[in-house]
């Protein structure tokens, strides 16, 4: 069956569409170095910052930390930094391997027999054993990051038995998940023909929909024990700042993240009658009463300020623009070939583009850093005027930052480009 979209083209337009098979490896490469250089220029002036304060930590930053946590929080950010970057340019050059060594079509030729390309389970196998191959790289990084680096700094409690479990639960996970929606996806072509990408988006969006009310009762359970919060002072007050904001939510659970890390985290989860408020052990460890009910009031106000629903229609957007992109490279007699692979194979051209992707999402991040900080500057002030003092909200900011060994110096350029939340000092002059 031919996989067509919705637009056809000229036959002159088609013969001029066939020479991007020849420069489109040249671009790709282009873009990866592009990338790597961005990514190393914003992370040695992100390390140049951290230096230039590392023995005269601006008065503000003084305030928050002590001389022993901060030359602590010096030293776990460069190392996590350069950390990153010998992750980054191992990435590109995987990335790089993978695109043009010939591995991919290789397994492809071994996965497809002659005439089967177009069989969604195999497409969708094909997929999933390209992304486990890709994920068996990273494994040594991975264990180098959770056993020394984060180790060392005292964050990691996890066990090397624990984490090997996560790995196997999330690869069966995958599976289980994973294989049968891509062939949802991939077999909707043979069904609707060229409106298969908006008939996926669709599915896409309901499955979503799904996993916001299953992810809280079936997902999480399987790697973190959550608990009803103890009857006590502490439920009674962030029950009644639930009802007073406008916010009620079935049930407050504390997960045991403290059994793989030290950091720390507050969120609620699902909707309707689902929605319940989840608090990481380590945060009520760390945290008075007061400063925990200014943590949750910040939660609240992204549900009542509709941050949420406004993350979704945007990746719901996202989503729609990827899939009408598949399904026109898909149908150009240039793409898929210009990495070794037949055209009109619609799993390729969701592999190859789901490969691409980060070449060009990487340019527009800064685009939804500032948008999420703009959301997190807007949730700290509903918490702001919910305690009716910006204080108790300074106070959770600045003991979590210190917990966390929070970079409290970074680079102007690198938080913008990075950070999906405002500085320290960003936030208190903001509440101030």
């Amino acid at each position: 069956m031919s996989l067509l979209f919705p637009f056809k083209s000229s036959t002159s337009k088609a013969l001029l569409l066939d020479s991007p098979t020849t420069f489109l490896p040249g671009i790709t490469v282009l873009l990866v170095v592009l990338k790597g250089l961005a990514t190393h220029i914003l992370a040695r002036l992100n390390r140049s910052e951290v230096l230039k304060f590392k023995n005269n930590p601006p008065e503000a930053v003084s305030a928050v930390m002590d001389k022993e946590t901060y030359e602590k929080s010096v030293a776990y950010t460069l190392v996590k930094s350069r950390f990153e970057s010998i992750t980054d340019l191992v990435d590109a050059g995987v990335l790089l391997c993978a695109l043009f060594s010939g591995l991919l079509p290789f397994i492809y030729s071994k996965v497809f027999s002659p005439g089967s390309f177009h069989s969604a389970w195999l497409g969708a196998s094909f997929i999933i054993l390209i992304s486990l191959v890709l994920s068996l790289i990273s494994i040594p990084f991975e264990l180098y990051n959770q056993f020394k680096i984060e180790a060392d700094f005292g964050f990691n409690k996890s066990s090397l038995g624990l984490w090997f479990t996560d790995k196997v639960k999330g690869l069966v996970l995958s599976l289980v998940i994973g294989l049968p929606l891509l062939a949802g996806l991939l077999s909707l072509v043979n069904r609707v023909g060229n409106t298969w990408w908006i008939w996926g988006f669709i599915l896409l969006f309901i499955f979503q929909l799904i996993m916001l009310v299953l992810y809280p009762i079936v997902i999480m359970p399987l790697f973190n024990k959550l608990s009803p919060l103890p009857e006590g002072p502490l439920k009674e007050r962030l029950l009644l700042l639930g009802e007073r904001t406008g916010f009620k939510a079935n049930t407050i659970q504390v997960m045991d993240g403290s059994k793989r890390s030290g950091h720390s985290n507050a969120f609620f989860t699902g909707f309707g009658r689902f929605r319940r408020i989840v608090l990481f052990d380590t945060l009520i460890a760390q945290l008075s009463d007061e400063e925990l009910e200014a943590v949750l009031a910040h939660e609240i106000g992204h549900y009542r300020l509709g941050h949420i629903p406004k993350g979704l229609a945007l990746s719901f957007l996202s989503t729609a623009f990827s899939f009408g992109l598949i399904a026109w490279l898909c149908t150009t007699s240039w793409f898929n070939p210009a990495f070794g692979f037949e055209p009109g194979v619609l799993a390729v051209s969701f592999l190859l583009v789901g490969l691409l992707a980060s070449l060009f999402t990487f340019w527009i991040s800064p685009l939804f850093s500032l948008l999420s900080r703009k959301h997190e500057y807007e949730a700290d002030n509903f918490a702001k005027n919910a305690m009716g003092s910006s204080k108790p909200m300074i106070s959770a900011l600045r003991k979590l930052s210190s917990k966390n060994l929070s970079n409290l110096t970074p680079h102007p350029w690198y938080s913008e480009f990075y950070y999906s939340h405002p500085t320290l000092v960003e936030r208190e002059r903001s509440l101030s």
